[in-house]
């Protein structure tokens, strides 16, 4: 099969990979329909988090797609099944034309698909994204804790992520939402979703947080672009006793500061979330389905072009660059 290969950091190729079998009980192997780009896969393939084992899998580090199961050795999956693929993110697999996957890492999708609608198809992958944000909202405002006043929620980033966050806080209650970007597209999406947002550099983000709170700051901030510049900012921005959340994937894997007076000052909650894909049930990718099955969340701006696996690094150099005005990127093998 044809599939990625990222030997070093920077270095994005396309090449031929045995065709995986499922050998083992429980294991199958995936025909791919769609994959998508995630902000992730950037730092993973061209800005140093490259993993030890990253050069010798196919298909890395695309984490996030939809196929039908073509060969199965699983009773739960049987050949035919159209499925959303949740490997371990760190592994990743997806930009590929098969790929092999156990019972703990997919959930089958809604019986009244057509896995032959890429358009259908494509949109029910956006729920391996949106599973991730609803699992991190949770550990960013978990609800089994006594009520919180859902006041300000500023969401650092209008790419998918943002834009998901974005949804879930309207869903959670919280009275004024602000989202940030550097691309005017993005933010009219996000507008369109009922925040208010500001353009970076051309407005103060912190200045419009203050104006709207009254100087108190943001209950919860997240950010999720991955920037260890905007997560020192969101520390400056978020409320006594608030809550900052981190899911934008680190730069590298060397430290970076903290500001820890304001921290302390503040009593603030830092809040990482990785490895949804390792919880019990993938009960968050699950409720992701089923949120757009029924029509819960709005997916459709990430429907943007499609692109080859020989495109796949000249998206990932358009996505580091912005996206020049899409939302998402979609790989069709």
């Amino acid at each position: 099969m044809r599939a990625t290969h990222v030997p070093e950091t920077g270095v994005i190729t396309v090449r031929e990979w045995p065709t995986p079998r499922a050998t083992e009980p429980g294991t199958f192997v995936v025909r791919m329909t769609a994959a998508s780009v995630c902000g992730s896969d950037l730092h993973a393939a061209l800005h140093g988090t490259l993993h030890p084992m990253g050069p010798e899998r196919a298909g890395y580090p695309g984490h996030e797609g939809v196929g039908v199961v073509a060969k199965s050795n699983s009773q739960k999956f049987p050949e035919g099944t159209a499925v959303l693929c949740v490997p371990p993110g760190e592994f990743g697999g997806a930009f590929a034309e098969y790929m092999l996957l156990d019972d703990d890492h997919a959930v089958a999708l809604p019986l009244d698909l057509d896995s032959n609608d890429l358009t259908q198809m494509r949109r029910y992958m956006m729920a391996q994204q949106l599973g991730t944000c609803i699992y991190a909202f949770d550990l960013y405002w978990p609800t089994e804790v006594p009520a919180r006043t859902a006041g300000t929620c500023v969401i650092m980033g209008a790419g998918s992520a943002g834009l998901f966050f974005l949804q879930d806080a309207k869903r959670r209650g919280f009275k004024h939402i602000i989202v940030s970007d550097k691309q005017p597209a993005r933010l009219d999406i996000a507008r369109t979703l009922g925040a208010r947002t500001v353009l970076i550099p051309d407005e103060d983000l912190g200045a419009v947080v203050s104006e709207l709170t009254g100087n108190k700051g943001a209950d919860l901030v997240i950010e999720a672009v991955g920037s260890d510049e905007l997560r020192t900012q969101a520390v400056g921005i978020v409320a006594h006793r608030g809550i900052v959340g981190w899911f934008g994937l680190y730069e590298s894997f060397e430290p970076t500061l903290v500001p820890i007076f304001e921290v302390f000052r503040k009593c603030v909650r830092l809040q990482g979330s990785v490895a949804a894909q390792s919880e019990p049930g993938l009960k968050s990718f699950h409720e992701a389905v089923r949120r757009i099955h029924d029509g819960e969340v709005d997916v459709d701006y990430c429907l943007g072009p499609t692109h080859t696996l020989d495109q796949v690094a000249e998206v990932l150099r358009i996505a580091e660059r912005g996206g020049e005005g899409q939302v998402k990127f979609t790989i069709v093998p």
